[in-house]
């Protein structure tokens, strides 16, 4: 605890006012520093008068308090004292009326909190508020009239009158004095409380033949600079003798009313007796001295000296009532005492909570005893009615920790998720121990900000999807769909692709993943003959700083298709020789002729293969076993069967639609082989040619195609050279001669297309049959087609023998090219 002694000079009203300041500032060890500045500043200053310089007093720069948005909070004293941020000083914000706000309470000061971010911190400040002597004493009457007989002794009492001086201190009420003191004079009196007030009494003998009627004027003054003062005239009628005063049952009466009790409640009966008789002995019961605002709160009825209520009595306001009371008889005699009523204190006020500082939102990964809230807590009510214990309610992460008196903070207690939590609607409890107790709640609403603290989720670890083969490349395959419980852009979940090798090859050139929606995309299309399986590993990275990612495996099954034919291993199918199995005519009943051996490169039920005999010779002689390929006889073989027979067998697969393929199978039914080879000379021909056949048909087509193609392009290469020349010569100004190379010539002006040589050759099984023509040339070289090969080869004009062998059993049928 630091004590600082500051003086000041404050100007007010042009003269200069030296005070002297002094600071207790109060620093607690706590989330939020608090400390504790004390002023003070005369009463009526006109508004921006200069109160004191917070920032020099609290030792930090008066850009603080800007930059940490410093401002009064709390309290009912905002409207008076004003934070000027910029200069960093207390200014008077309007005028202030000591005896408005505090009345007779001395000292009367001004609390309330200035609070700077940013730091959080809290200051309290106490302005104390000094009385100016800007009110002069004031009687509750301006004029009295009393009757006394003339035969009332000297010392006789009077009456009681006091003044009201709203001031405090050296300010209030200082004493009285009387003029003229020829036949009375004045005590001045104090009351219990320290109130002062005049006992007037007869100082000398009256007579009523010399004076009947007096005027007496009662002066009150203050002790201030300059002094006030109010006067009360006094008018004094002398009567003839009563010499009997009354006589109160007791000297001094107390009383003691809760507050707030209706009107009309009996607070005390007076009693007062006369010795008197008749009219002089009748007591009537007046209020003596009093200010006005007790005067509107009791009501005392003359005749029977009841005090009651007739106002509302609050303990807040005032705590003890002192009255005057005057008993008079009809004969002029008086006597007066005083009435002291005790307020007692009703727990009528619950506690007041007010949110001195507040920020809505915190992070999830705040820290335990991160500050969320400053309250004060007030309760105006006195002794344990206005002792507050304050609390949360519910099983929340928080908890509230006393700082100065009256000031509660709240505090983190527990770790925050706001994926479980995301918001708290928290509430204050404050509850007096009055009885019965009152209480009074406050909930704030406190939202909790995302941090990225939750990795995205897959739905599933593992994933397992289908394809089938020869898929489209872009086709969606899968969907994988990741959750992230964060919220904003740290939930925000983009798919990556983890990098890895299949067959050598980045998995990136297999599969793709869609960033935005996870869907798995086909690079390319797949071959299940080449590749059955791919595990791909796919990557869940969130949008947060740092990203949080998980990951996951997707096995895609690449389903076969039936895209592949059988293919036959045997009988081997050559293009240049015959090939026949033997069978002896002496051959039985299933006879083993060959076995058909063929496989199917796809799986599954598109792998299952079947035979059957599509065409044969002499269909009632061999059969096809439908599940093994094996050809044997049915019956058995006569000589009258032909020694050639020729089978056609075709292999089908189970897909859908099915494949197939087809072979032919001779047979020769003969005992010896040289039957068989001058039988099969005519049918080796027949052979030939039909092979060949289909053979020559495709490659004509592909030839058709290719200069079709050909002659595309170059038509295409001569239409841009042409416009390159044109365009060349156009800015040259020559003359275009168009240029034809050699080898070409122009075709209905449309293109260029090589020349070609037409030929036929004719030969037969005697080469002496043969026969040559030779078209005549249109270029130096043709192309010819190989009947065994799919390859192309070149000859020379001058060739004179397409085919040298002259026992070769191949025909060559006119083709041209």
């Amino acid at each position: 605890m630091a004590d600082c002694l500051v003086n000041m000079i404050l100007i007010s009203n042009g003269s200069t006012v030296k005070r002297q300041v002094r600071a207790f500032i109060l620093v607690f060890l706590i989330e939020a520093t608090v400390c504790q500045i004390r002023y003070s500043v005369p009463e009526e200053m006109r508004k921006g008068s200069f109160v004191g310089n917070v920032a020099e007093d609290l030792g930090i720069d008066a850009k603080r308090l800007k930059l940490g948005s410093a401002r009064i909070v709390s309290g009912d004293s905002s409207e008076y004292i004003r934070l000027d941020v910029d200069k960093g000083t207390l200014v008077v914000g309007e005028r202030i009326d000591r005896e408005q706000l505090c009345g007779q309470t001395s000292p009367c000061s001004l609390n309330f909190e200035m609070i700077m971010m940013n730091p959080m911190q809290l200051h309290s400040v106490v302005v104390e508020v000094l009385d100016v002597n800007d009110n002069a004493p004031v009687f509750h009457e301006k004029e009295m009239h009393l009757e006394i007989v003339e035969s009332a002794l000297p010392g006789t009492e009077m009456l009681q009158v006091s003044a009201t001086d709203l001031d405090v201190g050296i300010n209030a009420l200082h004493g009285y004095t009387l003029n003229p003191t020829t036949h009375f004079n004045i005590k001045v009196l104090s009351s219990p409380n320290g109130h002062k007030y005049a006992q007037l009494y007869l100082s000398g003998a009256l007579d009523r033949e010399k004076e009947e009627k007096l005027l007496l004027t009662l002066t009150a003054v203050d002790g201030g600079e300059p002094q006030r003062s109010g006067t009360l005239k006094i008018h004094v009628t002398v009567r003839d003798t009563n010499d009997n005063a009354p006589v109160f049952t007791q000297a001094l009466f107390k009383a003691s009313v809760r507050e707030n009790v209706p009107k009309g409640t009996l607070v005390v009966s007076l009693s007062a007796t006369d010795a008197d008789e008749g009219m002089n002995g009748r007591v009537t019961y007046h209020f003596n001295r009093m200010s006005s605002n007790v005067a509107e709160l009791f009501l005392l009825d003359e005749n029977s000296g009841d005090l009651t209520v007739n106002g509302v009595i609050d303990y807040e306001e005032n705590k003890i009532y002192e009255i005057g009371v005057l008993a008079k008889d009809q004969g002029g005699q008086s006597t007066s005492t005083n009435v002291i009523i005790e307020v007692t204190d009703v727990n009528d006020n619950a506690p007041v909570i007010t949110l001195t500082s507040f920020s809505s939102t915190i992070a999830e990964n705040s820290p335990s005893g991160t500050t969320v809230a400053i309250i004060n807590v007030k309760d105006v009510d006195s002794s344990k009615n206005g002792k507050v214990s304050c609390s949360v309610k519910d099983n929340i992460p928080f908890t509230i920790q006393s700082s100065l008196k009256n000031y509660y903070t709240l505090v983190t207690s527990g770790a925050l998720d706001r994926e479980r939590n995301p918001e708290y609607n928290i509430t204050f409890s404050a509850v007096d121990d009055g009885s019965p107790p009152l209480s009074i709640n406050k909930t704030i609403t406190l939202r909790v900000s995302d941090v990225n603290d939750n990795a995205p989720v897959f739905e599933q670890s593992y994933y397992e999807a289908n394809i089938m083969e020869n898929n489209s490349p872009g086709l969606s395959v899968f969907t994988v769909k990741a959750h992230d419980f964060d919220s904003g852009q740290n939930a925000r979940v983009s798919y990556l692709l983890i990098d890895t090798q299949m067959n050598g090859n980045p998995i990136s050139t297999y599969i793709s993943v869609n960033a935005e929606t996870g869907v798995i995309q086909a690079v390319r299309s797949f071959d299940y003959e080449q590749i059955k399986t791919i595990n791909i590993l796919v990557k869940g990275q969130d949008g947060g700083s740092p990203p949080l990612s998980s990951n996951t495996t997707v096995k895609l099954n690449i389903q076969d298709q039936n895209d592949n034919p059988p293919q036959v291993l045997y009988p081997v199918q050559t293009g240049g020789s015959l090939v026949a199995e033997l069978v002896p005519r002496s051959a039985d009943v299933g006879y083993l002729v060959t076995k058909v051996v063929a496989v199917d490169v796809d799986s599954g039920q598109n792998a299952w293969l079947s035979y059957k005999l599509q065409k044969a010779t002499d269909r009632a002689l061999f059969e096809v076993g439908s599940q093994n390929g094996e050809i044997r006889t049915i019956r058995q073989v006569t000589d009258k069967d032909a020694v050639k027979q020729r089978l056609s067998v075709i292999v089908e697969d189970n897909g859908q639609p099915s494949r197939s393929a087809t072979v032919v199978v001779n047979v020769a039914v003969a005992d010896s082989f040289p039957e068989v080879l001058s039988e099969f000379t005519d049918f080796t021909h027949d052979k030939e040619y039909n092979d060949n056949l289909t053979f020559y048909l495709v490659l004509a087509l592909a030839v058709v195609s290719f200069l079709f193609i050909t002659c595309v392009v170059v038509i295409i290469s001569v239409k841009i050279y042409r416009w390159r020349q044109s365009r060349v010569l156009f800015h040259s100004n020559l003359p275009v001669i168009p240029y034809y190379p050699p080898r070409y010539s122009d075709t209905l002006g449309t293109g260029t297309l090589q020349h070609v040589y037409n030929y036929e050759v004719c030969r037969t099984t005697d080469s002496r049959k043969s026969d040559c023509k030779f078209g005549g040339a249109g270029s130096q070289n043709v192309l010819i087609m190989d009947p065994s090969s799919t390859g192309t080869m070149q000859r020379i004009q001058s060739e004179k023998s397409i085919l040298d062998e002259p026992d070769s059993p191949l025909e060559v049928r006119p083709l041209t090219y």
